[in-house]
């Protein structure tokens, strides 16, 4: 069983939107529903769980009828934080799926990771337990503890960027959770499940992401996410082109007259 958790609980402050930058219209269509739909129409993803803000679940759940995302399993409610929130989603799947689950840890507001990506973090798991979307930097990093003064700067070669979904078996990352949920400090600096399972000194093995997974999180990102989405309407960019979604949409049909629904 391969399920999608889609983390969606932000309200959206640094976009400065009335509406959480999840719920945002982008050419006629809310962010998250852009997101939905790669894993909607991924051949390997077989469910999908959403945490929300519990004020706008009716409307996630609107969304999803609207849409025809018939791999969402619940639309649930968020927490205080984003682990909080994936927390959440993390325990809704295990009381309905098997631990041995790759649950694959995905953004609400990533809307255009590639079809590929997605296919390399299921076998990422596969073989080595776990897989953390990643890329190279570009840019120079620089490390600075004060915000004014540069402690290092590490070899650009060695340095990069996380990015989601962010993957693994779904009893490990809960356990992972559990711990860190009981110690003093809780969540604080746990920023991503890379850094909860690494402060437990466990491996995290890197897989290769690709440069259009952007996180729409400022009003400079929604300039961006349009353009790159005229480019994949242009290109059929990404890995998810139109052959994919008509074959997934043949096969989900074809299901659907075997099981006597049409």
């Amino acid at each position: 069983m391969n399920i999608a958790i889609i983390f969606a609980g932000g309200s959206g402050v640094r976009m400065g939107a009335g509406v959480p930058k999840q719920f945002l219209e982008i050419n006629g269509k809310p962010i998250i529903v852009h997101t939905l739909q790669l894993f909607q129409y991924h051949n390997q993803i077989d469910k999908i769980y959403i945490s929300v803000l519990e004020e706008y679940i009716s409307y996630m759940e609107d969304l999803v009828e609207e849409y025809r995302l018939s791999k969402v399993a619940k639309v649930i409610s968020g927490g205080d934080t984003a682990q909080d929130s994936i927390y959440n989603a993390l325990k809704c799947a295990q009381a309905e799926n098997p631990d041995d689950s790759i649950v694959l840890l995905h953004d609400g507001v990533r809307p255009f990771v590639s079809y590929d990506v997605i296919s390399r973090n299921i076998a990422g798991v596969k073989e080595n337990g776990n897989a953390i979307t990643c890329t190279s930097c570009f840019e120079t990093i620089l490390v600075s503890k004060s915000g004014d003064q540069v402690d290092d700067v590490p070899y650009r070669k060695e340095t990069f960027a996380a990015q989601a979904p962010q993957s693994f078996y779904l009893k490990d990352i809960i356990a992972a959770h559990d711990v860190v949920r009981a110690s003093e400090n809780g969540y604080e600096n746990m920023v991503d499940a890379c850094t909860i399972i690494r402060s437990q000194n466990i491996p995290a093995h890197m897989v290769p992401g690709n440069r259009g997974n952007i996180k729409v999180t400022t009003p400079e990102d929604v300039y961006m996410f349009r353009a790159l989405l005229q480019y994949k309407e242009n290109e059929q960019a990404f890995g998810l082109g139109i052959t994919n979604r008509i074959e997934t949409r043949m096969s989900q049909a074809k299901e659907k007259r075997q099981e006597g629904f049409i």
